[in-house]
């Protein structure tokens, strides 16, 4: 184990005030790049190393990943022999207290964990029952007004509407929070609400977890909401030794409850706290810091820090005005196929950053016609796919027959000929004797279900039993194989189409692999804890560093990130500052800081984009610059800019308009098949090796690339 003293080696004078801080409580403002999660590890191991046991340590992170580093590097200082204290997420952390005692609450301590989707099903159902019009109303929308309540500890019967939508979720909470009880499961902002719950209810359970965290630090403290903040403050107030860590100048969070006071009011909350500012960016160029630092510098209200590195100088920022969003996306693919033939760049070393999801169609659409490699991050994520979520949904109602969102799914997966008349009478039946669907299926001959459709059910039933004993002598990864074997869910996918089939049996073989880590563990505690850690998975958790792909992904996305080049791309009023945050001086002032932390994701270089006409939402929008490029200093920017695009063939003519009707003649993609050869201008000739949807896969000498069909500038030769 290292000595205190060769902990603080290689710290700056900030982070070694920091980790030598050890008792009472700290807020540590934390600039882009300064080096915090450096400064808490190390502070973490300081604690160790000078004589305070492991267990009496709480680390809160705001991703599984982050929580993994930290670890890793906790190990890698005081070797891989040491206790590690407690580091998780606030929801993995409450979790594990839920586990333990939320049958205090009078709830069962086995509940699910139910995602977004599953949500949304519950409250369709809801409305169904109420005879609402989805028409008239969004689910997600009621949905999202519940978890802001949730968030802000309002419970149901305090929950006041004052608007038709809000009268309607006020109605609608404690009829969503039944029906969560009547499944056991928990929706994500319930893991937070029920500690608190717990903990103010019952003071007993509280101290016990006071006096097991003596010591404890939390991550990202800015994007906290109420109930993250309340959960902090009642575990650290019987001692205070408490740490927070983040930077008020990086909270993007408010439209999913983040609360900025949080850490604004650390000071009022503990006015004996130390505050220490880390302000040396490891990560970034002087030339994009002195960016950030003026755009930001806009805001009021804030704690002031100037971010300031040793990477002096550093590429001007380019400025680039683009005809439209095509142009635009066709610059940022030759400039990266420029960078990888001219420098020693990776695809993986670049980030396209958008306000919008919907601003990826584009640009999607150009990388495959180009054959450059990239992964669109917040798209259609590995979870939450068709097949995936087929699997999960048997396990979970093998763990809990219960989960009748997940019965409702699987009930007709494969096919079983099961109508939405059966459905509707086993829901009805469900009602009447105020169990669930699981109970009306087991019950199915006292209802007026036909006598052919009672023994589908019941051979369903007992196909669930089957799988629920094989689920007590199997793990998790076994139980997965059996699954698809009884089911016969792999036929079924494959009858459907044999390429589609076969990237579903794909999928599900990938999380066969995943399953796999946890065959150590006990059958049955195996699947628990498989169900429970995927559940708790965030977009960054699922990045693969190793891929060599660029990556295509929303500002909110990008935080903690960081590349070597970035492009921010739809710099326009309306588009980004978003036209929700013009007439509102918070959001706006919330829109500057998620540009300050698009900026601060570069390292080396930085392309600022803009279009004079962009094609969104199906309308063609002429929007001014954005307001944020002003606030840049001119000396920052590259003078080169519009030299640069007319050398590369850009900004010279308008590109052709792909919508406009009648202009060009319309031309059917070719049809290719596998094994034909082909030749494309810039990759040279290949071979067909895959052909699925309009996505063809050719193998050129250079390798394997993925393209459009519709778009791609194949011919076939021989």
């Amino acid at each position: 184990m290292q000595n205190p003293k060769e902990i603080l080696a290689n710290l700056n004078p900030a982070q070694i005030e920091a980790v030598q801080t050890l008792k009472g409580p700290m807020l540590v403002i934390a600039g882009a790049g300064s080096g915090k999660t450096k400064a808490l590890t190390h502070r973490i191991a300081n604690l160790i190393a000078s004589g305070i046991s492991p267990h009496e340590i709480l680390a809160v992170t705001f991703t599984n990943k982050a929580a993994g580093e930290m670890k890793s590097r906790i190990r890698a200082m005081l070797g891989e022999k040491i206790a590690m204290p407690v580091v998780g997420t606030f929801h993995s952390i409450c979790v594990q207290i839920l586990r333990r005692e939320i049958h205090h609450l009078g709830r069962e301590n086995n509940f699910l964990i139910y995602d977004g989707t599953d949500q949304k099903l519950l409250m369709k159902r809801i409305f169904k029952d109420k005879n609402i019009e989805e028409k008239e109303f969004n689910p997600a929308a009621i949905l999202s007004a519940i978890s802001g309540a949730k968030s802000r500890l309002v419970s149901p019967t305090s929950f006041v509407g004052g608007s038709r939508f809000g009268d309607l979720a006020a109605e609608l909470y404690p009829l969503y929070e039944k029906k969560l009880a009547e499944a056991n499961a928990l929706d994500f902002d319930d893991l937070l609400l029920k500690v608190v719950e717990l903990f103010e209810k019952f003071p007993q359970i509280l101290e016990k977890y006071q006096e097991k965290w003596h010591f404890i630090s939390v991550d990202e403290y800015q994007d906290t909401n109420l109930a993250q903040a309340r959960i902090t403050n009642l575990l650290a107030e019987k001692y205070r030794n408490l740490c927070v860590i983040g930077d008020p100048d990086q909270s993007i969070y408010s439209w999913r409850g983040a609360d900025i006071s949080n850490i604004r009011d650390f000071k009022k909350n503990y006015p004996e706290a130390k505050i220490v500012k880390l302000e040396q960016n490891y990560r970034s160029t002087t030339t994009i810091l002195d960016a950030a630092n003026a755009v930001i510098a806009r805001n009021g209200n804030r704690e002031d820090k100037k971010l300031w590195s040793q990477k002096a100088g550093g590429e001007k920022i380019f400025l680039l005005e683009m005809n439209d969003e095509r142009e635009e996306a066709e610059f940022i693919a030759a400039e990266i196929e420029r960078k990888i033939r001219e420098t020693n760049c990776f695809y993986r070393d670049c980030v396209i950053l958008y306000r919008t999801n919907a601003q990826s169609r584009v640009i999607e659409e150009v990388f495959l016609r180009h054959g450059l490699p990239h992964r669109i991050i917040g798209g259609v994520k590995f979870y939450a796919r068709k097949e995936i979520k087929d699997v999960l949904s048997y396990l979970k109602i093998i763990q809990n027959p219960r989960d009748d969102i997940s019965l409702l799914r699987v009930l007709n997966v494969p096919t079983r000929k099961i109508g939405l008349r059966t459905v509707e009478v086993l829901q009805s039946k469900a009602t009447e004797v105020g169990g669930g669907i699981w109970d009306a299926l087991k019950n199915c001959r006292n209802t007026e279900i036909p006598d052919s459709k009672k023994e589908i059910l019941e051979r369903f039933v007992r196909l669930i039993e089957e799988l629920q004993d094989l689920n007590r002598r199997n793990t998790a990864a076994s139980l997965i194989k059996n699954v698809l074997a009884r089911t016969k869910l792999k036929e079924f996918w494959l009858s459907e189409g044999e390429a589609e089939g076969e990237a579903r049996v794909e999928n599900v073989l990938e999380l066969i692999s995943v399953a796999a880590k946890y065959d150590a563990l006990e059958p049955t505690v195996s699947l628990a804890t498989f169900l429970e850690e995927i559940s708790l998975l965030s977009d960054a958790d699922q990045i693969e560093e190793k891929e060599n792909s660029v990556l295509l992904m929303s500002l909110h996305s990008a935080k903690g990130l960081e590349f070597p080049v970035v492009f921010i791309a739809g710099l326009e009023q309306n588009i980004f500052p978003h036209s929700r945050s013009l007439l509102e001086p918070r959001q706006l002032e919330e829109e500057r800081r998620l540009f300050y932390v698009g900026i601060t994701r570069a390292m080396d270089s930085l392309f600022l984009l803009r279009a004079r006409q962009r094609m969104f939402f199906g309308e063609t929008q002429m929007n001014a610059p954005s307001e944020f490029l002003k606030d840049i200093p001119e000396n920052l920017l590259a003078e080169e800019s519009r030299r640069e695009l007319k050398r590369r063939g850009f900004g010279e003519r308008m590109l052709p308009d792909e919508s406009s009707d009648g202009l060009q003649p319309v031309v059917p993609p070719a049809e290719f098949t596998v094994g034909e050869r082909v030749a494309h201008p810039v990759f040279g000739e290949g071979t067909v090796v895959n052909v699925m949807g309009g996505v063809i896969e050719v193998n050129f000498p250079i390798g394997v690339k993925k393209l459009a069909i519709s778009i791609a500038p194949l011919r076939k030769i021989g």
